[in-house]
């Protein structure tokens, strides 16, 4: 992955598909164009891992999986099962979605306790919190994103796709100086064309979260 942002989008993008109505066919077409194209990884649901594995195993696209998705109100053990059956089948990354309604009781100790579960349950596998963005003003945003760190996760990430609004580049901004130069930020949610990609990455992003990623690099 990059470390500073370059004219080339290509290693930057997790090439999303994340619709409840996508079918197998939909994640093989998903596969190869993030083969074909280069892109860093694919992002999809737990049931499909194991086809992702079966197109991508032998290539440099890794498999990125979400968990809780996408409103993090499942229970913290199950969360940790979720992700313990994604690495099994064949996932690299781990995506996992806060329990927002508990962030907001202030009840950050959940939080925390969950996401080291899930950084356990991985297996040396990188994990990115959702913290939703949409649901909190700055300061609930940087706390969030100062929980996420404490618990050492890997990355900080703006959004599920599913929430009240995707990603902003000042929001982007917030996150990376709360969390600093070593942990990822990965912008998601609303990132449809070339220019916004590369805003999002000199705000501060290291990996863009987009369904677009194809048109993306070609433009």
């Amino acid at each position: 992955m990059p470390d500073q942002p370059e004219t080339l989008l290509n290693g930057y993008i997790d090439h999303t598909l994340l619709r409840p109505d996508a079918t197998a066919s939909d994640i093989e077409k998903l596969c190869k164009e993030a083969e074909s194209n280069e892109l860093f990884a694919v992002c999809i649901n737990g049931c499909w891992v194991q086809n992702a594995w079966n197109y991508l195993g032998e290539s440099n696209v890794l498999i990125a999986t979400v968990v809780g998705f996408p409103f993090g109100a499942t229970d913290s053990d199950s969360k940790r099962y979720e992700t313990e059956v994604a690495i099994d089948n064949g996932a690299h990354e781990i995506d996992l979605m806060i329990n927002i309604g508990k962030f907001l009781d202030g009840d950050h100790q959940t939080i925390s306790r969950e996401i080291r579960d899930v950084i356990d349950a991985a297996d040396d596998r990188r994990v990115k919190v959702i913290i939703e963005t949409g649901y909190f003003n700055d300061e609930q945003i940087a706390t969030a994103c100062k929980v996420a760190v404490q618990a050492e996760a890997h990355f900080v990430k703006t959004s599920s796709g599913f929430g009240p609004s995707g990603a902003t580049i000042e929001h982007v901004k917030l996150m990376r100086e709360t969390v600093g130069q070593f942990c990822g930020v990965k912008a998601s949610g609303g990132i449809r064309n070339a220019e916004i990609a590369r805003a999002m990455i000199s705000a501060g992003a290291t990996r863009i979260g987009t369904s677009s990623g194809v048109s993306i690099v070609s433009s």
